[in-house]
């Protein structure tokens, strides 16, 4: 499976290949996060096993978690392309009346998720170099409107949608440094887009419970509080289209790492994602009041989710060759999400004048991940794969928004790969996420007490070509 044709030697049509690659992944769609907004691998190799990466040669797509694994990839140069494809199984009940809503494709905007992915790698003496588009992650619901999530307190049903799209896009370039037979040493900096769309219904109480807890200002709160029989209060910041979002904005990440061989058949590694530095995520919105007697009164203007950042990460890893058929590998992850996601920060401004800030409180807590992965090399051509992947849970029960049901911590994966040549290489994963049940009755992030029940399944394949 080892190909080289010469150092600095390179296909023209390896290069047609990645830079096609590179474009198709850079308009890609929308994923489903697994470890609360982030995927639980990246590349086909790395979700096979588990989402391991730090220690273990996973391809060009090792340079998402540790960019010093390019090192150790056996081909000169590299162009891969790939698909994800998620579909999510989340139902929200009632536990007042026993109503319940199951998210799915209510309309264009959402759901079944796919990301495309790209990327292309190039050895140069003892460098190699890569750059690449992934959907580091993201999340999304589809309640549509007839719901008791769409229903303002006192049981007026609305007809507004709740709904949520996050998508996360890195564009990683990175370069990795074999510094002697044992050590290898890389680094990336990643620019980074995000895009949110979002339809949130929040009851009269719900508001209430903001403005005592002092998380709501602007000018509009008192016209909002001198309405007659004010009912709640909706957003809706979605452009319904399968790649647009509402709001969106550029911002950048990086990360280093290493890899040190103890001996020929095990390795260690370690690498570190700093927190991204994002602008924030401007947009057109709507905010309509629900009145009792007035009935429905919207409001268009611009709105700024600000601060929305991903959090940074360490993972350490291990990957052991036990003979020329199993290597087995296993990292441990720290996620810092307290640093990040304390509250989500929103700005609405009105054409006709006046603004409004609310603060949504979140309250994540940092997770640890551990993931463990087995592959076997059954001949020339295929290789088996498979994982496991625990994770605390970060998010609290009592901050738990239906539309954001970022919840699932136990995953179980399989893989496959299949050398079509000596230079091309098709790899095809599948992890299904086993269902979580998380119950908030509590205010402000929702009205009736609700149990959110959320499972998902996640089909990766890949195809890699080197020359």
């Amino acid at each position: 499976m080892k190909t080289r044709q010469g150092k600095g030697q390179h296909s023209p049509r390896g290069l047609r290949i990645a830079t096609l690659a590179v474009a198709i992944a850079a308009a890609g769609g929308t994923a489903h996060a697994t470890d609360v907004f982030r995927l639980e691998g990246f590349g086909a190799i790395s979700r096979g096993m588990g989402g391991v990466a730090t220690a273990h040669d996973v391809g060009a797509a090792g340079m998402m978690t540790n960019p010093a694994t390019l090192s150790l990839m056996p081909a000169d140069n590299t162009a891969q392309i790939g698909l994800d494809l998620v579909t999510t199984d989340i139902d929200v009940t009632n536990r007042s009346t026993g109503e319940h809503v199951h998210s799915g494709d209510h309309s264009q905007n959402r759901g079944p998720y796919y990301a495309p992915q790209a990327a292309l790698t190039r050895r140069v003496g003892q460098w190699t170099f890569g750059l690449g588009a992934f959907a580091q992650g993201g999340l999304g619901t589809e309640y549509g409107r007839s719901s008791f999530l769409s229903r303002a307190t006192g049981g007026i049903d609305t007809g507004l949608e709740n709904s949520s799209r996050l998508l996360v896009l890195n564009i990683p370039l990175a370069a990795s440094f074999r510094a002697s037979e044992a050590l290898t040493i890389g680094g990336s900096v990643d620019a980074v887009w995000q895009g949110l769309n979002l339809n949130l219904l929040l009851g009269a109480d719900q508001v209430g419970s903001l403005i005592g807890a002092s998380r709501v200002s602007g000018s509009l709160l008192p016209v909002l509080g001198g309405l007659p029989d004010l009912r709640g209060a909706h957003f809706s910041l979605t452009r319904n289209s399968p790649l647009a979002s509402g709001v969106n904005a550029w911002g950048y990440t990086g990360r280093i790492g290493m890899t040190y061989a103890l001996t020929p058949a095990t390795r260690l590694g370690a690498a570190y994602t700093t927190r991204s530095r994002m602008s924030d995520m401007e947009g057109r919105a709507t905010l309509t009041a629900i009145d009792g007697v007035a009935g429905q009164i919207p409001l268009g203007g611009k709105i700024r989710i600000r601060d929305f950042q991903m959090p940074a990460v360490v993972n350490l890893g291990v990957s052991h060759r036990v003979n020329d058929q199993l290597t087995l590998a296993a990292d441990v992850s720290r996620v810092f999400w307290s640093s990040v996601m304390k509250d989500i920060k929103v700005g609405f401004v009105a054409d006709a004048g006046g603004d409004l800030n609310i603060l949504l409180p979140q309250n994540y807590k940092d997770q640890t991940i551990l993931a463990m992965g087995a592959a076997w090399q059954m001949d020339s051509r295929w290789t088996l794969r498979g994982g496991l992947r625990l994770a605390q849970q970060a998010l609290s029960s009592s901050t738990l928004f239906a539309v954001i049901p970022a919840t699932p911590r136990k995953h179980v994966s399989v893989g496959v790969g299949y050398a079509l040549s000596p230079s091309s290489t098709v790899d095809f994963a599948w992890s299904h996420a086993f269902q979580e049940n998380m119950n908030n009755v509590s205010l402000p992030n929702t009205s009736a007490p609700i149990r959110v029940s959320h499972a998902q399944d996640n089909g990766t394949l890949v195809y890699s070509y080197r020359f």
